[in-house]
């Protein structure tokens, strides 16, 4: 996949990906046992969580969020 860099708000560091037929954006999905640094601003899905029902989570600089229930994903 190429890297493009855009001037505005978008800063990916290969972090999602999007269709080119606008099929929307695939997240990078991790295991709570192998969740990556919780960098400020990273947005995962977190595919074990809630019970093996999976969440988006977005890292606060110290502990990934989950975007629904607003607590540190477990």
């Amino acid at each position: 996949m190429a890297n493009t860099t855009f001037s505005g708000p978008v800063i990916s560091d290969n972090g999602f990906q999007v269709s080119a037929s606008g099929g929307g954006v695939t997240l990078p999905s991790y295991l709570l046992a192998g969740l990556p640094t919780a960098t400020a601003g990273l947005v995962i899905f977190v595919s074990n969580a809630n019970t093996g029902v999976g969440t988006i989570a977005f890292g606060n600089g110290t502990d990934f969020i989950d975007v629904k229930t607003g607590l540190a994903v477990a």
